[in-house]
């Protein structure tokens, strides 16, 4: 089922099988704490033609408590590829050094085009503005630990609903489940992209969009916020138009449901008030530390199967 498979976008998964990462993640909480050898000999190639903290550092850790080796670069300049080389040619040469390769690229495709050129297994760490998938099933393990279940659950995404990767794996994520709603809360400029509303009605979840938080904090079960990305707008003007359009703050959260979670893929970039860190409700710098036992399930899963 895993074993020597490409991680390419979450719809490749089926909910059984991310179950199956989740309860894999949870045994990991264990062996990350006493570290473990089951992964020795074995390395990682973290090929990063972006900037990265969390994910990057997670797959290493993850990699290192399991035993094995990491290798890989963060900046292009490091590279060949500042010469002119192409990046089939470095996924050739990573492919021959390593035994699992996570990639990172602004341009979406990129993880595709690596898993159809190596023969080890190809993780997609992030490319371009759409998919994102290990970030997702850090996402839904966070969910799933705090409540037991995905399906039934009040979601709100909020932000960057256009650019943001992470929110677009997130959201493609959450259609492999059944939750009771999902509310889409962000400026006009930045609703979904028409593919992704497309794939939410196709796949008959119930889901609207919305400009007022405050119209549905009172029964939301996730609040799930994002950055609005500089980097990833065409434009400059138009990101200047929507720059510090949400922010949520201790006001923001007065009259949310008890229970509420609040998350972020992180980084943050002032749409979270740092007030709200010590709040009950906060759980995102949870859920970036649960990245390293859901990257350790999958490289284990990758590199071994299921045992």
């Amino acid at each position: 089922m895993f074993k020597n498979r490409d991680v390419i976008s979450i719809l490749d998964f089926s909910d059984a099988e991310l179950e199956k990462i989740f309860e894999v993640s949870k045994k990991m909480e264990k062996t990350m704490k006493k570290g473990s050898s089951v992964l020795k000999g074995k390395i990682l190639a973290n090929a990063f033609f972006e900037p990265s903290t969390r994910t990057r550092l997670s797959f290493e850790t993850a990699m290192h408590k399991l035993g094995g080796s990491v290798i890989g670069f963060t900046d292009i300049e490091a590279t060949s590829i500042a010469k002119g080389e192409n990046l089939a040619d470095t996924i050739r040469m990573l492919d021959a050094y390593a035994d699992v390769i996570a990639i990172r690229h602004k341009v979406e495709g990129a993880a595709k085009l690596a898993a159809e050129i190596a023969d080890a297994p190809v993780i997609n760490a992030g490319d371009g503005t759409k998919n994102h998938p290990t970030q997702a099933m850090v996402d839904l393990y966070t969910v799933w630990k705090e409540f037991g279940r995905i399906d039934g659950l009040n979601f709100v995404l909020m932000g960057d609903l256009r650019y943001g990767r992470a929110v677009a794996s997130f959201l493609y994520a959450l259609t492999k489940f059944k939750p009771r709603k999902i509310y889409l809360v962000s400026p006009p400029l930045l609703k979904p992209r028409k593919e992704l509303e497309e794939h939410l009605t196709k796949s008959g979840v119930n889901f609207e969009i919305r400009e007022n938080l405050q119209d549905i904090i009172q029964e939301t079960d996730v609040l799930y916020v994002t950055r609005i990305q500089r980097e990833r707008f065409p434009d400059p003007a138009e990101y200047e138009k929507v720059k510090g359009s949400y922010r949520v703050d201790l006001e923001t959260i007065k009259n949310a449901k008890d229970g509420m979670i609040i998350m972020h893929p992180l980084p943050r970039v002032g749409e979270i008030a740092l007030e709200v860190d010590t709040h009950k409700s906060a759980r995102y710098f949870q859920q970036a530390a649960n990245g390293v036992p859901v990257r350790m399930a999958l490289l284990y899963l990758l590199l071994e199967g299921e045992k």
